[in-house]
């Protein structure tokens, strides 16, 4: 019998996993719409509620809050999913990488500020342009700006830094939060592994899923009680590599 062509194999698998991937996308939609009625109808039942009066009234209201939180959190963990299995191609141009981090930044100042925060910024200003999805790749650096920040919850420093690199240009986000234990960072960038309560496991796999669709790859090294560091780095197309920013 001839040996299996190895190339065969690999196009055999990726077809069934896009398959599989459409398949969970449409069984999400179709969970989706259902669960969106249930929810409408128990914001009426709590509204019919609210004009009654009496201790059966109050416990039914309990209830009733209840499966609202559960439906609320059945609808965040659909919408993280869609997007994580809606990421595919995506159409990347030409753009600043400095451009997307300040944004991000900006966003994420009054937050900072509140929990007595300090971001430092050292952008190379001669960083050459890449190309990029802007919604996409704030999308996964608001993502990990976010877990920087919710990992000093009692004040600290964010840095943030770019710099080209032999083959192109990065990006270090570094903290001096709580730090992550090793089992954390092994499976972090697994799908539905999360040690938040109530997280949905799927940011930090979406993100990675962004900036490997940038042709671009992420790390992390962490300790815990002196923070953690994240590298994303992203190459650079000869064309643009005399394009700073």
């Amino acid at each position: 019998m001839a040996p299996s062509d190895p190339q065969t194999s690999t196009d055999q698998l990726r077809s069934q996993y896009e398959e599989l991937a459409e398949l969970a996308g449409s069984l999400a939609h179709e969970i989706k719409n259902p669960l969106s009625i249930i929810h409408m109808n128990i914001d009426l039942l709590s509204e019919d509620l609210a004009e009654l009066d009496g201790a059966e009234s109050r416990r039914c209201q309990d209830r009733v809050d209840m499966v609202r939180d559960q439906c609320e959190r059945m609808e965040a963990l659909l919408r993280d999913f869609l997007r994580y299995a809606r990421l595919r191609d995506i159409d990347l141009v030409p753009g600043s990488l400095n451009d997307q981090v300040i944004r991000v930044l900006k966003a994420y100042q009054a937050q900072a500020d509140a929990g007595h925060i300090r971001i430092h910024e050292y952008l190379d200003p001669d960083l050459p342009a890449i190309l990029l999805h802007s919604d996409s790749l704030q999308s996964a650096l608001i993502n990990l700006v976010k877990n920087a920040l919710e990992a000093m919850d009692e004040g600290g420093e964010l840095w943030a830094r770019t710099y080209t690199t032999r083959g192109g240009v990065a990006l270090d986000l570094i903290d001096n939060g709580c730090g992550l234990e090793d089992n954390t960072v092994m499976h972090m960038f697994e799908p539905f592994y999360s040690t938040k309560e109530g997280g949905s496991g799927l940011g930090l796999p979406t993100a990675r899923k962004i900036i490997e669709a940038h042709g671009g790859r992420i790390s992390v090294q962490s300790e815990i009680g002196r923070g953690t560091k994240f590298t994303l780095e992203f190459p650079v197309p000869p064309r643009l590599s005399g394009t700073a920013s």
